[in-house]
């Protein structure tokens, strides 16, 4: 999924724990892996170098494509960011942060895989396991029109389930 389905979908979990961020948060958080695990399509990050023999042994090649993708990612992260807010500011402030909290703990796992692409740490190697694991369920490649229309239609399923 992208980062903006990640984030809209982490705040509307989130905002089912108003009253416990801490459970908002980690609800959130998991809610990354439950969309990895619906077959889906992603923009191509052209600087993440794969290693097919080993998957887990992949990284990232700095250079020109990095900032292309750089700017991409940003602009997906903040979609993300500013959709979460607008959907979620009509009960106030608390509902604002606690929005802003879930759509960057839904986005959260993309940052941890990124700087495992760059670190390799043993804690970082265990989330991407996971991580890599749940993206392999089902794999397809759908073309960019119904990748995007599935996300969106995912986002507005989620909403109407939370907003109701």
């Amino acid at each position: 999924m992208i980062l903006t389905t990640h984030a809209v979908v982490g705040a509307a979990v989130a905002e089912l724990f108003p009253s416990n961020p801490i459970l908002g948060f980690c609800a959130a958080f998991l809610s990354h892996f439950v969309l990895d695990a619906i077959p889906h399509w992603d923009y191509k990050i052209k600087s993440h170098k794969k290693n097919p023999e080993d998957p887990l042994n992949g990284g990232v090649k700095f250079g020109k494509d990095f900032i292309i993708d750089l700017l991409k990612v940003l602009i997906d992260l903040i979609l993300g960011f500013v959709l979460s807010f607008l959907i979620f500011s009509k009960d106030g402030l608390k509902n604002q942060e606690i929005a802003l909290m879930g759509a960057f703990a839904g986005m959260f796992p993309d940052a941890l895989q990124f700087a495992y692409w760059i670190f390799k740490t043993k804690f970082l190697k265990s989330i991407q396991k996971i991580h890599f694991a749940v993206h392999q369920i089902i794999e397809i490649k759908p073309s960019v029109f119904w990748g995007i229309f599935s996300q969106v239609a995912i986002i507005a399923i989620v909403l109407f389930i939370v907003l109701k």
